[in-house]
């Protein structure tokens, strides 16, 4: 089974009342199922898009954007989406979010990138300049990128437009 990034978007009061069902459970199950269609996968493709970023030169304001929606934030505490036996992601760090208000900025700044731009038209090219075995992806390395960017893009900007917090995990 392979570890992969998850993002989920949901209202500030589902996570409230997820907080509130693992306190009231013996065992502290937070009731987490969020709904199928916000959820988002994206795999192993996190380090790589920052790769790219940083080795193309991506200026630091778009990069931290992108840092931030594949990493998001430890400020709110979701230790009650890490605890066994009803961790989310109990093969990775503890889960992390975004407020709706850091979700409205990071997707902004997202639509600001042009990732197509960045990545070299030649799939042999984008790979050697990311490294990090991306010579290996099946269906090549630009596509598989463009796609988990395009992906993350556009769930950010859903995000943004329904003022949903993020919630990302490791499973």
């Amino acid at each position: 089974m392979a570890v992969t990034q998850q993002l989920a978007r949901i209202p500030a009061e589902y996570l409230a009342a997820c907080r509130r069902s693992a306190d009231a459970s013996p065992a502290g199950d937070p009731q987490w199922d969020p709904p199928a269609r916000d959820v988002l996968d994206l795999d192993w493709a996190p380090a790589l898009l920052v790769r790219v970023g940083e080795v193309t030169g991506l200026d630091e304001v778009r990069l931290g954007a992108l840092r931030r929606a594949t990493d998001g934030d430890t400020a709110v505490d979701l230790g009650f989406l890490h605890t066994h036996p009803h961790a989310i992601g109990p093969f990775g760090p503890a889960p992390t979010s975004l407020s709706s208000t850091q979700v409205a900025r990071v997707s902004e700044l997202l639509d600001e990138i042009d990732m197509h731009a960045l990545l070299p038209a030649d799939d042999h090219e984008a790979a050697s300049l990311i490294g990090h075995g991306a010579d290996r992806i099946t269906g090549g390395s630009r596509e598989y990128l463009l796609h988990h960017f395009d992906a993350l893009r556009d769930f950010y900007r859903d995000a943004a437009r329904r003022r949903l917090l993020v919630v990302l995990w490791w499973d």
